[in-house]
């Protein structure tokens, strides 16, 4: 076990693909919890998460298992992009079986109490703005918001938002400056105090 504990993802796949099923139990371990904390953030319920979460490591196994596996030297970004089809697909379909308003779905990024110790008057002014915050994001278009939400709720990389979405990196940064100019443009309109950079 602290043989497979120093190998490489990759090595780890191809080890599990060859019958050696501790090998995956390591890529398991020491995926698991970004990846949970990726899909629960966006769903915003734990069972529906763990539901996602299983139905992660199923796809990834099966496909490993029939030798499709081809992302060679990215596993966690091609995990994390199996999750995200997978919780596009449920969203898709839950639009479809009845209409699903935002607020529903709102993630609560920003806002971590744990963090605070102000005075109420600068608790009540943060509050006003992350509402806000999260209002703005509400309108955003559906890819610039999945940007922003997989950076600052996430804490995703840009290349790691690449992978996920199978964008350049360009074209990731590119739609966060986007969303950023959009959320300013839509505060000043409604005259609200915007602190993101």
């Amino acid at each position: 076990m602290d043989t497979l504990s120093t190998m490489a993802d990759e090595e780890l796949v191809i080890s599990y693909a060859d019958g050696n099923n501790s090998a995956f139990d390591t890529l398991l371990h020491r995926h698991k919890q970004q990846l949970y904390n990726y899909i629960f953030y966006t769903v915003r319920d734990s069972d529906l998460a763990e539901d996602i979460f299983q139905d992660t490591f199923i796809k990834a196994i099966t496909t490993i298992k029939q030798g499709r596996y081809t992302e060679t030297g990215r596993f966690k970004s091609w995990i994390m992009r199996i999750a995200h089809n997978l919780m596009i697909d449920y969203f898709r379909q839950k639009k479809n079986e009845n209409a699903v308003s935002n607020d529903e779905y709102e993630v609560d990024l920003f806002n971590n109490p744990a963090l605070c110790d102000d005075t109420v008057e600068v608790e009540m002014v943060r509050t006003q703005v992350l509402s806000d915050v999260k209002k703005l994001i509400g309108f955003l278009p559906d890819s610039q918001r999945e940007v922003v939400e997989m950076r600052y709720y996430r804490d995703l990389s840009f290349k790691e938002i690449a992978d996920v979405t199978g964008v350049s990196i360009n074209t990731a940064l590119g739609r966060m400056r986007y969303a950023i100019l959009n959320m300013r443009r839509m505060a000043d309109d409604h005259r609200m105090i915007l602190t993101m950079s």
